[in-house]
């Protein structure tokens, strides 16, 4: 885990041990095993690798990057800014959400995607499954019909 954006321990209490649970639950999930890194940023940072690796000059929540190392599965990005955003937008705690894209990008390390409905369903699922596990909210059931209101997917 790396704070590399201070502000996070304003927004969510002990962000490094919450990001490190939802990491683990994940991988529990996928039924995978290797190492990852988690990097607590702020936007300009994830801004800046969204731009580097994926040539959109914009903040995400969340970028994940899978290593081509044994034994170290890649690294998550995570964006302080656009997480706080997104969960006063959705009426979540910031924790809540923080956990929630910590696992989506550790699926993500762990071969999970969500490009075809399929592979969409089956990866809410599972994170459905991890914030189960960590007895937080399920981020899926607010609904479709909300989510297209907000523009989302």
């Amino acid at each position: 885990m790396i704070l590399a954006a201070p502000g996070w321990r304003a927004a969510v209490k002990r962000p490094e041990a919450l990001a490190r649970r939802a990491a683990e639950a994940a991988l529990r999930e996928a039924g995978a095993a290797g190492a990852m890194t988690v990097l607590l940023a702020d936007d300009g940072t994830v801004k800046r690798l969204n731009g580097q690796h994926r040539a959109k000059a914009k903040p995400t929540n969340v970028l994940s990057f899978p290593a081509a190392m044994p034994g170290h599965l890649g690294d998550v990005a995570l964006a302080l800014g656009v997480v706080r955003r997104e969960a006063r937008e959705a009426g979540r705690h910031p924790a809540a959400h923080l956990a929630h894209l910590v696992a989506h990008g550790a699926l993500h390390l762990a071969g999970h995607d969500h490009l075809a409905a399929g592979q969409a369903r089956r990866m809410e699922r599972a994170e459905a499954r991890v914030m189960r596990r960590l007895g937080l909210p399920n981020p899926w059931k607010e609904g479709r019909a909300a989510q297209r209101q907000r523009g989302g997917p």
